[in-house]
């Protein structure tokens, strides 16, 4: 049953990008209350949508931290991790700067601005390149 249809793997992987950037990714980043909405959740009644977002959050963050785990225990995918760990971080530093613009955020979230750009630094320093 696992692979048998291996021979499409790209193309898989290409359609389920195109549609989950499109229903779920962009929407979620940029307009999360009119996704939530979509999604039928009664704004601003539903207060567990905080949490079902921060759920949400909290199993990508667990999934990140298995590859990191992996890679330093194993050196498995370690380049494709510290792609994805800049990739995070780039993307936090923007995320946070736009709502400290925006001041939708309080100042706790504004200062993080600080830790992703001294982690993207970092992990920029430590990344494996060829010799």
């Amino acid at each position: 049953m696992i692979g048998i249809w291996q021979s499409a793997s790209q193309t898989y992987l290409l359609g389920l990008c195109i549609v989950t950037t499109a229903v779920f990714a962009l929407p979620i980043t940029f307009a999360p209350l009119r996704w939530a909405r979509l999604m039928r959740w009664r704004i601003p009644e539903h207060t567990d949508l905080a949490v079902y977002f921060g759920r949400c959050l909290g199993c990508f963050i667990l999934i990140v931290e298995a590859l990191m785990l992996r890679a330093a225990l194993a050196g498995t995918a370690i380049v494709p991790t510290f792609e994805i760990l800049v990739a995070i971080f780039a993307g936090m530093v923007l995320l946070h700067v736009v709502g400290a613009i925006q001041r939708i955020q309080p100042w706790t979230e504004t200062a993080e601005i600080g830790l992703y750009s001294l982690l993207l630094a970092l992990t920029l320093g430590f990344f494996p390149v060829a010799a």
